[in-house]
């Protein structure tokens, strides 16, 4: 079999990646059809969608470095198994059980392959390289995402079968990133000899505060994410006065285009600033949603998708850096690790509870609920950033302005020693 090498090595983990957000969207397209078809409620569909987070949680924790230890190659093979599993499960689902069952083997996939193909992107980059990895690693995750919105919809609008051929797509295209992944490296320098075990998740003592506000602006995201992946069509329909799935399709993928864009815009930004930004954002979106439904715009509709992406970017990307700049040494792992934990967390909470709002109340209601509490937890996002990450911003600044004001000062004592 042929090796790749490793620019080949680097796009394919990219793939991988790239397949992991559109296996977790996918089904965004066709919960309406299940409504409708299948006469299923807003709270099953919210189930059915939280199944996936819900799942993935005991593989992050249980599993979150088992790809230090088998490879990363067959880790990623492992869960591109899982997500093939639940793709088909999909495709030939005759019930909800089927639904269930197949999203949870998602999330199981998702979370044995994401984080090592992540890394593997970073470990087949040039020197020097790893930030654009992690831009590019953002790009992708967004892609995905818009990939589940536009053909999701475009299939499920125009092709036979709505309820099934997307997803049979979707597993060929997990089925022909196995077989690129099988001609990966199967192993790389920075992965560990040492026998795999199960390790907690450790955040030191003097870390605490920093990683509870960088994790509920991680966490931020997720329940932006309870929102569109989950609602975001059905509001398009009953509330927008969309009536074709493809343009409801292209209107959500605005959602995965603004999150590459204000990624790419994140890296020139202060830490504490884009969690700030992040909860603006949040708080406006949620609000814009509502608003939608009350002035039945599709033209609002775009705009709250597009500021909802703007704002997952940030908080996605404030989190991710609090996590890394702040974290105590040899404990990176674990404050991202715990990181993504609170925010699968707050979405297999948010989510069913939103859902089951709108079942027993209806959209609007449960918008505006979920507009309230989301909001909510958005201001308390906001307050950490300008009571943590500003203070911590500046005395980083402060402490950086004495270091050069004392290098300067040493070369001027040394000059002047030289002169005399």
């Amino acid at each position: 079999m042929p090796l790749l090498g490793t620019r080949a090595s680097f796009w394919t983990a990219g793939a991988v990646v790239a397949l992991a957000l559109w296996t977790s969207a996918c089904p965004t397209m066709t919960y309406p059809l299940y409504q409708a078809e299948w006469g299923v409620s807003t709270t099953t569909v919210a189930w059915i969608f939280a199944a996936y987070p819900i799942t993935l949680i005991p593989v992050l924790i249980i599993f979150g470095d088992l790809s230090d230890h088998i490879g990363r190659r067959a880790s990623i093979l492992i869960g591109l198994a899982a997500e093939l599993i639940g793709a088909l499960l999909f495709a030939i689902a005759g019930d909800v059980l089927w639904l269930l069952v197949g999203r949870a083997f998602m999330g199981i996939g998702v979370g044995l392959s994401i984080s090592p193909a992540n890394v593997a992107m970073v470990e087949f980059s040039a020197p020097g390289q790893e930030k654009r990895a992690g831009a590019i690693s953002t790009a992708i995750s967004a892609l995905g995402i818009g990939l589940a919105m536009v053909l999701g919809g475009a299939l499920t609008q125009y092709a036979p079968f709505p309820l099934h051929l997307d997803f049979f797509v979707l597993a060929a295209a997990i089925a022909a990133a196995a077989c690129l992944v099988l001609c990966m490296p199967r192993h790389t320098p920075d992965e560990t000899r040492e026998p795999w075990r199960i390790r907690t998740i450790v955040i030191p003592r003097g870390s605490r505060v920093v990683f509870v506000a960088g994790s509920i602006a991680f966490a931020s995201s997720f329940l932006l994410g309870a929102i569109v992946l989950p609602l975001g069509a059905k509001i398009a329909q009953q509330l927008a006065g969309s009536t074709n799935a493809l343009v409801t399709g292209a209107l959500l993928s605005v959602f995965a285009a603004c999150i590459t864009l204000f990624a790419l815009v994140a890296r020139r930004i202060q830490v504490w600033l884009l969690v700030v930004l992040g909860a603006v954002g949040s708080l406006a979106a949620v609000w814009l949603f509502v608003v939608t439904g009350l002035v039945h715009s599709l033209a609002l509709f775009f705009i709250a998708s597009a500021v909802a992406g703007a704002a997952y970017a940030f908080d996605f990307a404030g989190g991710l850096t609090v996590f890394s700049r702040y974290a105590a040494p040899h404990h990176r792992a674990s404050m991202v690790s715990g990181g993504y934990l609170i925010g699968y967390i707050a979405q297999g909470v948010g989510a069913p509870a939103l859902g089951a709002i709108v079942t027993a109340h209806g959209l609007m209601p449960g918008l505006l609920t979920g507009a309230t509490a989301f909001g909510a937890f958005f201001v308390v996002v906001l307050i950490g950033g300008l009571t943590v990450l500003a203070p911590l911003h500046r005395r980083d600044r402060h402490a950086a302005h004495r270091t050069m004001a004392a290098t300067q000062e040493a070369a001027s004592a040394s000059e002047a020693e030289v002169g005399s």
